[in-house]
C-alpha cells in the first residue's frame, strides 16, 4: 500500500502503549500528526490507550497498518524494538523509534540495516537534541565560539532513581542493560553531537550494581511499583571514557542510584571557549576567557524560551515525513554509533581492558555518515 503524506495531516500510529506511549499521544494533537490507532499485547493496555484517546488499538501491525498510517512511534520495551521497526519500514512506513535503538548491538545493527534498505527512513528518539539550550550551543559552535572542541564531560546522576524494581527496566533481558542504556544513552549520544559524532576509537568503562538488589534500598519516589523480591540483574551506575580518532575525549558519569549529589551538567571544553549545559534547567552557560580592557573571565548566562522537547522532536519527525525524506539530525546511523560505544563499555567492564574500535579493528566505530534521501516510490 503506497502512503502519501504531503497533501493531509500526517496518520500516525503508535506502538506500545505504556508510559511513554501516552507521553507522545499526548503530544500529536499540537503537531502536524493525527493519532490514529495504537499496538500493544496487553488487552489492559489497550483498554486505557481507547478510552484516553478515543482510537482504535490492535493486537499486532498488521492489523494498525490496514487501518492506514504514514508513521509509526515505536515505544514499546527494548528488546522489543526489531520486530517492530523492521516491519514498519519494511512495509514502507517511516519511524520515530525511542532510544536505544535496542536492546543488543546485534539488534541495533539489523534495524539500521532495514532502514538503509527501506523506502521509508528511521528517526531516533534523543529529545534532548531539541532542547534551546542545545541549538544555541551548536548555533555558537557553528560560528567558532568555541574553537576546537577537545573534551566533554557527560553527567546524568541521580541521587535515587531507579525505575520500578521488577518492571521491564531492571531485567536484562528485556532491557539489555540497566542505567547505562536507559539514561546513559542519552548522555553518550549528546556529548557525541557536541562533537560532531567523530569515529570513536577506543572506549574504557566500568559497571556496578550496587543498589537495585538491596533489600535495605531507601528512596523517596520511584518510577515505576516495587516489586518485593524482584530480580535486578542490570547496572544501575557506569563510569566510561571514550576517546575519539581527531584525539577528542568524553568522560561520562551515569547513575540510577548513588550516595552523592545528582547532576544534569553536560561540560565542553574548547581552544576558544567552552560551554556547560544543565540537561534538568536547560541552562546554557558560555565560558570565555580576554584580555580585552583588562584580563578576566567570562561566564555569560544564556536565557531561552522553555519547551517541551518532545513535542519539538515529533515536528522534526513529520517534517521529514511529510517531505518524503530521511532527516540529517537523530539519524539511525548515528543511533548505531552510540549503541557500539554502550556495548564497547559493557565489554570493557567485563574484561577489565579498553576496547579498540580503530579502523584497524575488526570492531571500528567510523564517523557516521549522512543518511540518503530516499524518495518515496
Amino acid at each position: 500500500m503506497t502512503r502519501d503524506a504531503s497533501q493531509h495531516s500526517i496518520r500516525v500510529g503508535i506502538v506500545g502503549l505504556g508510559g511513554i506511549g501516552h507521553h507522545h499521544a499526548e503530544r500529536i494533537a499540537d503537531t502536524p500528526g493525527r493519532l490514529v490507532g495504537g499496538v500493544d499485547i496487553s488487552a489492559d493496555a489497550r483498554d486505557r490507550f481507547e478510552a484516553a484517546y478515543d482510537v482504535p488499538t490492535f493486537e499486532t501491525f498488521d492489523a494498525l497498518y490496514d487501518e492506514g498510517i504514514d508513521a509509526a512511534i515505536v515505544t514499546t520495551p527494548n528488546k522489543f524494538h526489531e520486530e517492530y521497526a523492521v516491519e514498519a519500514l519494511e512495509s514502507g512506513v517511516d519511524v520515530l523509534l525511542e532510544k536505544p535503538l535496542a536492546n543488543t548491538l546485534d539488534s541495533a545493527e539489523r534495524i539500521a540495516a532495514a532502514a538503509r534498505d527501506a523506502d521509508a527512513f528511521c528517526m531516533v528518539g534523543f529529545n534532548n537534541r531539541f532542547s534551546p539550550g542545545v541549538e544555541v550551543f551548536k548555533s555558537y559552535q557553528d560560528e567558532g565560539r568555541f574553537g576546537d572542541l577537545t573534551h566533554v564531560e557527560a553527567n546524568w546522576v541521580r541521587r535515587r532513581g531507579i525505575p520500578g524494581r521488577g518492571s521491564w527496566f531492571t531485567s536484562k533481558a528485556v532491557a539489555g542493560g540497566g542505567a547505562l542504556l536507559d539514561i546513559g544513552v542519552h548522555a553518550i549520544d549528546l556529548a557525541l553531537h557536541f562533537l560532531d559524532f567523530p569515529e570513536v576509537v577506543e572506549v574504557t568503562g566500568n559497571t556496578r550494581s550496587e543498589f537495585g538488589g538491596r533489600d535495605d534500598y531507601t528512596y523517596l519516589e520511584m518510577y515505576g511499583e516495587d516489586v518485593e523480591d524482584a530480580d535486578f540483574d542490570v547496572d544501575d551506575h557506569a563510569s566510561a571514557y571514550i576517546r575519539t580518532a581527531e584525539g577528542q575525549s568524553i568522560s561520562l558519569e551515569v547513575a540510577w542510584a548513588t550516595n552523592r549529589p545528582p547532576t544534569n551538567e553536560f561540560v565542553a571544553q574548547g581552544t576558544d571557549g567552552g560551554a556547560t549545559f544543565d540537561r534538568e534547567t536547560g541552562d546554557l552557560t558560555v565560558h570565555r576567557v580576554s584580555d580585552a580592557g583588562a584580563a578576566h573571565f567570562e561566564d555569560a548566562a544564556v536565557e531561552t524560551r522553555s519547551n517541551d522537547t518532545h513535542k519539538r522532536e515529533q515536528r522534526a519527525f513529520f517534517d521529514a515525513v511529510r517531505a518524503g525524506e530521511a532527516p540529517d539530525r537523530n539519524t539511525v546511523e548515528q543511533a548505531l554509533t552510540v549503541q557500539r560505544v554502550i556495548d564497547a563499555i559493557y565489554r570493557s567492564a567485563e574484561t577489565g581492558r579498553a576496547v579498540d574500535l580503530s579502523e584497524s579493528s575488526d570492531e571500528a566505530v567510523p564517523a557516521p555518515e549522512r543518511s540518503p534521501e530516499k524518495p518515496r516510490q
